[in-house]
């Protein structure tokens, strides 16, 4: 089975990233925008639509306050099994947060890395924005 991880550092503060992390139905506006197009949440299952069409079903495992920890598997498109788990950390001030996927079949690590290094970079710009913002907020 494949793994990739990925990770970011972000200004932005651990509360307000779990909350957009933890908001499961909004990728496409808080976390991850120009990454996911929409994201239509059907109960504990997200429909996850991505920038370049692709449509996946998305199962919530587990939404875990005490530990800023989000898991999900993924239905349809180029892998047989996927689960993946994004998490938050407080981090000196900052916030690191990180997202891990294993899957299969192993020949599908070059598109998913991909996507998930194009995924973080649409994180990153989010969360600084986020900061940004609460920064603003309170001058």
């Amino acid at each position: 089975m494949a793994t990739v991880r990925r990770e970011i550092s972000t200004p932005a503060a651990v509360g307000a990233v779990w909350d957009a992390i933890r908001d499961v139905g909004a990728l496409h506006e808080r976390l991850v925008p120009g990454f996911v197009r929409n994201t239509v949440l059907e109960g504990q299952v997200r429909m996850v639509t991505f920038a370049n069409g692709l449509t996946l079903r998305e199962p919530i495992v587990s939404i875990d306050d005490a530990t800023r920890r989000l898991v999900w598997t993924s239905e349809g498109g180029a892998t047989t099994h996927y689960n993946a788990s994004v998490q938050a950390f407080e981090d000196g001030g900052r916030t690191r947060v990180v997202w891990i996927a294993d899957f299969l079949p192993d020949t599908a690590a070059g598109a998913i890395e991909a996507a998930m290094t194009a995924g973080m970079e649409a994180m990153q710009s989010a969360l600084d924005h986020l900061a940004l913002a609460t920064d603003s907020a309170r001058l």
